[in-house]
């Protein structure tokens, strides 16, 4: 039986282009969750006078439309301007290469959503938002979704780790129910800073373990 996939799908899953991370990196995002079948990591190096990205490389879980769109995305997006980089599109990156089964075009779409949340803590990283929407517990909730609890592959919030979460006068405090001497406790730590600092209005996270 033939592959479902492209001679180009092939070709960058054998041979994906910017595989790995940036230890310096500007900005960083990841989409996606192992246990959900795929997950992508983006890393971006940006000049900070152009806004242009001089670099950029991903690590890739996940079948072989998931690392083949990895790579082409980062191909698609060095060089551009961030403005650029963010009107990729998922159906560019199918076109790119040569057409997606329908069932693998979340493939796409995860790689570009990768793209563009890197580009978003890049700006916020570098006070390049211009709409200052005040966060909201909602707004930290959303973000935790992106922190990972490895023992079981899933999000945070869906595994029931956020006890509570509080807001006051810059000062964001999340409680986790979990010792503070689990061995991916300062992991958890550092991961819930990364995506929470970032916000306009966030002057310091406070994470506590509970259990």
């Amino acid at each position: 039986m033939p592959l479902p996939y492209s001679e180009l799908v092939m070709e960058h899953f054998k041979h994906p282009q910017n595989v790995g991370r940036i230890e310096d990196a500007d900005a960083k995002a990841t989409e996606g969750s192992p246990a959900c079948g795929d997950m992508v990591c983006v890393y971006l190096k940006v000049d900070s006078e152009t806004q242009r990205i001089e670099d950029i490389k991903f690590e890739s879980y996940g079948c072989a439309s998931n690392i083949a769109t990895g790579s082409i995305i980062t191909e698609l997006a060095k060089g551009k301007t961030l403005e650029e980089a963010k009107e990729l599109t998922w159906k560019q990156a199918s076109d790119a290469l040569g057409g997606l089964p329908p069932i693998k075009t979340h493939c796409s779409v995860l790689a570009i959503d990768g793209l563009r949340a890197a580009i978003e803590n890049y700006e916020e990283r570098h006070g390049l938002v211009t709409e200052r929407v005040p966060t909201t517990i909602d707004v930290v909730r959303k973000r935790l979704k992106r922190v990972m609890n490895p023992v079981v592959g899933l999000d945070l919030v869906r595994t029931k780790l956020v006890t509570d979460i509080e807001l006051s006068n810059g000062s964001v405090r999340v409680a986790l129910d979990l010792p503070a001497d689990h061995q991916f406790a300062n992991n958890m730590r550092e991961e819930i800073v990364e995506k929470i600092e970032p916000l306009w209005d966030v002057d310091e996270v406070v994470v506590e373990f509970t259990d």
